[in-house]
């Protein structure tokens, strides 16, 4: 049986939890590991699991994103100790025989790749999500941004895929100095609804 997590997870997770602009540390290739194994279990749309991960963490890497960041970004993504790119394979359903395989859900996304734009846009952006607090219960700090040429990021890494770049994730131990004091949230009568 579930159980509430306690107060001080709740804190790390969420309420004290904030997106910085300015990492410092290393992150091993066993921590990515561990990370992905924590967000592959997020649900998803029959399970489609569209998002594709790139951990972009050397040098090389690096100079190959350089040109598709806005300036805004540049600086703060070079430094990091890993970016993460988010992109969704829009032929996802070609692996649902073995992600869903009790019924026929590939013939559901069979047709036109255009037709599979939304569910794999909208799959791909939960399991950003389920990156983002899996990289905090780990114990890392995360940076997601949009400011960025997809088109760029998609010939520098995707070329010759079904693969399209959503988002990009910095990764390491956020710099308390590069926040600003946390913006205001709706609260739940502004945002919600209990019928």
């Amino acid at each position: 049986m579930s159980h509430a997590l306690d107060a001080a997870s709740l804190d790390q997770l969420f309420r004290t939890a904030r997106s910085y602009n300015a990492f410092s540390g290393e992150v091993s290739d066993d921590t990515l590991r561990q990370l992905y194994d924590l967000l592959k279990f997020g649900p998803t749309q029959a399970n489609t699991t569209p998002a594709r991960f790139v951990f972009v963490k050397s040098a090389e890497a690096k100079a190959k994103l350089g040109p598709a960041l806005d300036e805004g970004n540049y600086a703060k993504t070079m430094a990091a100790p890993v970016t993460v790119i988010i992109g969704r394979d829009e032929d996802f359903h070609e692996k649902l025989p073995f992600l869903f395989p009790h019924t026929d859900a590939k013939a559901w996304f069979d047709g036109p790749r255009e037709n599979r734009f939304k569910p794999a846009l909208r799959n791909a952006s939960l399991q950003a999500g389920y990156l983002i607090v899996a990289a905090r219960a780990l114990g890392l700090d995360a940076g997601p941004m949009t400011g960025f040429n997809a088109a760029k990021v998609d010939e520098a890494f995707f070329a010759g895929t079904a693969i399209k770049s959503d988002i990009l994730v910095n990764l390491g131990h956020g710099d308390p100095a590069s926040i600003f004091p946390r913006s205001p949230r709706l609260g739940f009568d502004e945002a919600a609804r209990i019928l």
